[in-house]
């Protein structure tokens, strides 16, 4: 049985790259409309936890999206059940306008078509949130900055109206203005009800939005809690995550 008002569980979850064991049991959980912040340092598994959701690698354990498994469907059966993704790497079309990556990014029917049903999110929306995606609508995607392309990848997700938005490292390399903007960008997904599981190693803007925390260690879940108790946790602070 899935836990009440969850959004995302997972259980004893093992993951591997080839014959590598990367993630070793991790339990974890994300409500309704909650942000989640996933910490620690490089290389503990973050990203691979955030792949093995969506499909990428293979993995063992439970992955359960409101109660159902999700475990073992491919990548876009996952997207279709309402999970949008932001990898670490950006993702952009290059070629293509800001516009028509955007509209990559609307969800479709079986068929191909738009859904009738209107979707949470519009174009306007998403120009609101980052004004100068607007002034770029029509400049092909890879003349734009690091961080602007940042602002597409997560917008282009959000034009797909997921329930759970995973999101991997998306304030590395950026500017502190454009940080920002991330920080208010996430702010805005909650407040519309979106649960957000945000992975990421900058602990000010983590543990400034999220209710809950958790930080991985070795393939591991090793602290899951509150920001403020994080902020108190000295020790765990210095053995996982410090530099």
């Amino acid at each position: 049985m899935a836990t009440a008002n969850s959004m995302l569980e997972v259980r004893d979850l093992h993951a591997y790259y080839g014959k590598s064991h990367i993630l070793h049991g991790v339990e974890m959980r994300v409500g309704e409309g909650e942000i989640v912040a996933l910490l620690g340092r490089n290389g503990v598994g973050r990203s691979t936890l955030a792949k093995a959701i969506m499909g990428l690698v293979r993995c063992e354990g439970q992955i359960l999206l409101r109660g159902e498994e999700v475990r073992g469907l491919r990548t876009f059966e996952v997207a279709h059940r309402g999970v949008g993704y932001v990898p670490e790497n950006r993702d952009i079309f290059p070629t293509l306008t800001v516009r028509q990556n955007l509209m990559l990014g609307e969800k479709r029917n079986r068929s191909g078509q738009r859904r009738r049903k209107k979707p949470r999110w519009q174009f306007d929306d998403m120009y609101r949130m980052f004004p100068r995606l607007k002034e770029r609508e029509d400049t092909p995607a890879g003349l734009l900055s690091g961080g602007e392309q940042q602002m597409l990848t997560l917008c282009r997700t959000l034009m797909g109206d997921p329930d759970l938005i995973i999101i991997d490292e998306p304030t590395e390399g950026l500017a502190p203005l454009v940080v920002a903007q991330v920080g208010e960008y996430l702010k805005t997904l909650k407040a519309r009800g979106i649960s957000v599981l945000l992975v990421e190693q900058k602990q000010a803007i983590a543990l400034d939005i999220s209710q809950r925390v958790y930080v991985m260690g070795h393939g591991q879940i090793v602290f899951e809690g509150t920001p403020q108790q994080l902020k108190a946790d000295a020790r765990v602070r210095q053995e996982w995550l410090e530099v």
